[in-house]
């Protein structure tokens, strides 16, 4: 799908996320705000003044210790257990398929409503472990370096499609504390990335509150600054992203010039590189993020030169940030072939030297296909040949 132009509807609204519910079956909790949940207890007959203490009962029990039967949240009385299981559900996506990596990485594919599916990966590092969850099935954008994007938007994740990613990883991983244990320090779970398929951005209600169920201190907890939201830059939601979630940002900038960031990365169209940086200069402040992440695909002959290093250095002037540095990841049919390992480093080199982190991401996961930019449903590449997908990508 191309991007959106100007005489549409707003970039926000939701028409392509489905009801939360079928006609005449259960609401689904999961993905709902407190004061919906709340609302939802009213509606289906919970007194109005014990629906707050209720609902925050509840939401202990599903997003703190990760329980889906209602017979289980026994600080509840017996009979509102039964008349809670009769009218609403607790569920979260289902996973098909679990694949390991020879270096631990982890990629499940789930399947949520409507028989679609989506990839999420788990990142186990020596300080951390980063989860890379999907906002959309397919992708709005079709950024020429990525697999992602040859698989066209099926359509928007609800928020409890979102936030039951990382309840999914979080059973996978066997992470739910018990009720009355000690708290345990270390998580196995402790950073979300909203890298996987999608422009987050384009889905911005359900992004932002499933981020807020994730950042909940009666919940899942995590801090707003162990979450990174990655956009390829949808300029008018980059200062609502800063005021209502204010979680880390981090850009798909991967160009240094307007002609190859419009083929890289075809949203640059809409709004150029200055656009887009006179944007970015405003969120550290709004937001009160540290640093903003440039994420920078090195790609072979098209934006590795020391000249597009430089070029980089005095683009970013002035807005705090650190480089990510990627080195491509090929997928069968890809236009692009990685750089060198001696221009990436000299690529890094002159970053460093300009006084900016910049790291050079070691690639997770290749043999299973859950790098960075290889991302795509099973059932959706699948479908398609390689004949195909090099006849989406000029390439044929």
């Amino acid at each position: 799908m191309s991007v959106p132009s100007s005489n549409t509807a707003p970039i926000t609204q939701d028409v392509l996320t489905i009801p939360r519910k079928l006609p005449d079956g259960p609401l689904n909790l999961v993905g709902l705000t407190r004061e919906a949940l709340r609302e939802a207890l009213i509606a289906h007959g919970t007194p109005e003044k014990q629906a707050k203490m209720r609902a925050g009962q509840i939401w202990q029990w599903i997003y703190q210790w990760g329980v889906r039967d209602f017979d289980a949240m026994t600080n509840l009385s017996k009979a509102y257990r039964s008349d809670l299981a009769r009218q609403f559900v607790v569920e979260i996506p289902e996973v098909v398929s679990k694949q390991v990596s020879s270096d631990g990485t982890r990629k499940y594919l789930v399947r949520i409503a409507g028989g679609h599916e989506v990839e999420v990966v788990y990142i186990p590092e020596t300080d951390r472990g980063t989860l890379c969850i999907s906002s959309q099935v397919g992708c709005t954008l079709t950024c020429s370096f990525c697999h992602t994007g040859t698989q066209k938007l099926v359509r928007n994740l609800t928020a409890g499609e979102i936030v039951g990613q990382i309840m999914v990883a979080r059973d996978d991983l066997n992470e739910w504390p018990v009720p009355g244990a000690p708290n345990v320090e270390t998580r196995l779970l402790s950073n979300i990335v909203l890298m996987g398929m999608g422009e987050p951005l384009y889905n911005f209600e359900n992004v932002r509150d499933a981020m807020k169920i994730a950042m909940d201190p009666e919940g899942i907890q995590l801090s707003r600054r162990r979450i990174t939201l990655s956009t390829s830059g949808v300029v008018p939601e980059i200062h609502r992203t800063a005021a209502e979630i204010g979680c880390m940002l981090a850009v798909s900038f991967h160009a240094t010039t307007d002609e190859v960031r419009d083929r890289l990365v075809p949203i640059n169209k809409k709004w150029n590189i200055e656009t887009l940086l006179d944007a970015l200069r405003a969120y550290p402040k709004v937001s009160n993020s540290e640093r903003i992440t440039f994420e920078y695909v090195m790609l072979n002959g098209i934006n590795d030169t020391d000249e597009d290093a430089h070029r980089l250095m005095k683009l970013i002037e002035g807005i705090p940030a650190k480089i990510n540095l990627i080195p491509f990841n090929e997928w069968p049919g890809a236009p692009y072939k990685r750089s060198s390992n001696n221009r990436i480093r000299a690529f890094a080199d002159i970053v460093h030297r300009a006084g900016y982190a910049s790291p050079i991401r070691t690639p997770r996961g290749e043999d299973i296909m859950a790098a960075c930019g290889q991302l795509k449903s099973a059932t959706e590449r699948a479908r398609k040949s390689r004949r195909q997908i090099e006849a989406e990508t000029g390439q044929g």
